[in-house]
């Protein structure tokens, strides 16, 4: 599979498995076990976590896989989050949901993902949405920390605008490497808002999250679900798709910001799709032809 460079030393897979449903999917430790290897086997290397998902559980229940075998451990890098406090069972102090990026707060948190992941490292940690009370010098002290004690490879941010990334940037003295943010063809936002553009003026790679709208377009219960649908049938008959799901990687794969999609399925066929559209190819005008059907009007 193609390998994306976000780091001198660290790379990911073009398709990247995510983990946020694992607690609905109700699998025995074997089978979230079977299914961390169907994706090795496929070629996805890359897992996506956060602190928070299956209100903090899902990081455990992989983990609890990921231990019956170890040794995969080294095939594989992780991905997880910190920063959004949710109220839960499972932080009985959090009395309402907020965001808490302090020093401690992230070092504690990372420590305990280490602890959930049952691994020593993890390869990229991000801040998970932009904070409005953040003190962007304790963010990088507690990622410097985090650094110096090989805890954490790398650094990045997910759903971070252009003002917010570089005002986070600007305290630290190594680069963040990827801004994982939401994209498909259904949702533009960053798209036309300027942040797309920030991951190509600094050159990361961007993950993408909910490359299929969340099933919206599959529903076709809106105006722009319904122009999109049929275009993108059209498309995929053009170009061999086994389905329009296919054709949302695809479209998203085309572009030369090396977007990565986040595959959050735990069923190997819906994952097989997105590995499938990695040999399907967009040309421009088709390109074009789905941007027109999601904006519902040709560009200017």
């Amino acid at each position: 599979m193609e390998r994306i460079q976000i780091a001198e030393d660290l790379s990911f897979t073009r398709i990247i498995h995510g983990l946020w449903r694992m607690a609905d999917w109700n699998m025995s430790k074997e089978e979230r076990l079977n299914l961390i290897e169907q994706c090795l086997d496929l070629g996805i290397t890359t897992f996506d976590h956060a602190d928070i998902y299956g209100s903090y559980t899902c990081d455990v229940l992989f983990g609890e896989g990921l231990a019956l075998k170890p040794s995969l451990r080294d095939k594989m890098e992780i991905v997880t989050k910190a920063g959004i406090a949710l109220v839960s069972e499972n932080r009985p102090e959090n009395r309402l949901k907020h965001y808490n990026t302090s020093k401690d707060y992230i070092v504690a948190s990372a420590e305990q993902s280490l602890k959930n992941l049952q691994t020593d490292y993890i390869d990229v940690l991000l801040i998970h949405r932009p904070d409005p009370f953040m003190d962007p010098a304790e963010v990088a002290e507690a990622f410097k920390k985090l650094k110096k004690e090989g805890k954490v490879r790398q650094f990045g941010v997910s759903n971070f605008k252009h003002s917010q990334f570089h005002m986070l940037q600007s305290y630290l003295d190594f680069p963040l490497v990827t801004n994982q943010i939401e994209l498909s063809a259904y949702q533009l936002e960053n798209f036309e808002d300027g942040t797309m553009d920030l991951c190509q003026e600094m050159k990361i790679p961007p993950m993408a999250w909910s490359p299929l709208a969340g099933g919206e377009i599959f529903k076709g219960e809106d105006e722009k679900a319904k122009r999109l649908h049929p275009v993108l049938e059209q498309v995929g008959e053009q170009i061999g798709a086994r389905g329009i799901d296919e054709v949302l990687y695809a479209w998203l794969l085309a572009h030369p910001a090396k977007i990565m999609p986040i595959v959050g399925s735990g069923k190997v066929n819906r994952i097989q799709s997105a590995v499938n559209a990695l040999d399907l190819k967009l040309d421009r005008q088709q390109w074009f032809d789905i941007l027109h059907a999601s904006m519902g009007h040709e560009v200017p």
